[in-house]
């Protein structure tokens, strides 16, 4: 893929975000946040509290922030709601005040649960707090990973199943959010689940697989395609960069915002 030397400036069609842990390990905050916004990436996801002054100072916006814990502890228990929804008040908040449009949620694990118990539980957690969200113009997104290889025994492993639980809370302050990699994994058949559901999706993940790294011609996924499928769309969100970069971290970044530039 050729690359530019200069700055490429602002995205077209799609607007980019990068993910603050996956290059936070190789990069300093101020050379994330200054060549990242050279690059044209325009939204910082779930940065630490004491980078948000720097982020907003350099004309990026934080684009989301966790709502709760944990990954593990999740919305499909319900002895977990209470504690849930007073983290998730808070959290709707602070992004309020702040102007965070977005707070990650997640199911939890299964825990021998079934498919329709998690839905119920994790749909009835999340009405708790829907019409506070919706006040406050936040959006919650429900996180699908996959639960073969990365996260085993999660509960919200596949598309179909957010989706569900996106109907029964029917309110636009929740949202899946589909990240491409872990999909690819769970089910493949990306292109057409993502057009079939696009209005059910508040935001992307990529990253390559298998590895989760960096997007290029070493792994599965026809990221072109993906993206232009996105494009063809009505999505006005984001394409968040998760993944984790081998090599120049703001290279490889370069490299995917030029793929994605559409």
């Amino acid at each position: 893929m050729e690359v530019s030397s200069g700055p490429i400036g602002k995205s077209k069609r799609i607007k980019q975000s990068l993910a603050w842990w996956c290059f936070a390990p190789s990069t300093s905050p101020e050379q994330i946040v200054k060549e990242a916004a050279a690059i044209g990436i325009s939204g910082v996801e779930v940065p630490p509290r004491e980078q948000w002054d720097m982020i907003i100072e350099n004309n990026l916006k934080i684009i989301s922030d966790i709502g709760h814990g944990t990954l593990t502890d999740g919305l499909n228990c319900r002895e977990n709601h209470d504690r849930i929804e007073e983290e998730l008040q808070a959290k709707i908040e602070t992004a309020a005040k702040y102007n965070i449009p977005n707070l990650v949620c997640f199911s939890g694990s299964r825990r021998d649960l079934s498919d329709g118990e998690g839905i119920e539980n994790t749909a009835g957690g999340l009405l708790r707090v829907a019409k506070l969200a919706e006040s406050k113009k936040v959006t919650l997104w429900l996180e699908l990973v996959n639960s073969k290889i990365d996260h085993p025994d999660y509960h919200g492993d596949h598309t179909l199943w957010g989706i569900e639980v996106c109907k029964r809370v029917d309110s636009p302050a929740v949202k899946i959010l589909y990240d491409v990699y872990h999909m690819q994994i769970m089910e493949g058949d990306l292109i057409r689940t993502i057009q079939q559901n696009i209005d059910y999706i508040g935001h992307f993940h990529i990253a390559g697989n298998p590895g989760r790294s960096n997007i290029d011609d070493t792994q599965e996924i026809n990221y072109r395609g993906v993206i232009q499928a996105i494009a063809a769309t009505n999505y006005a969100g984001y394409i968040g960069h998760e993944y984790i970069p081998e090599g120049d971290a703001m290279q490889v970044l370069r490299q995917t915002f030029e793929l994605c530039n559409m």
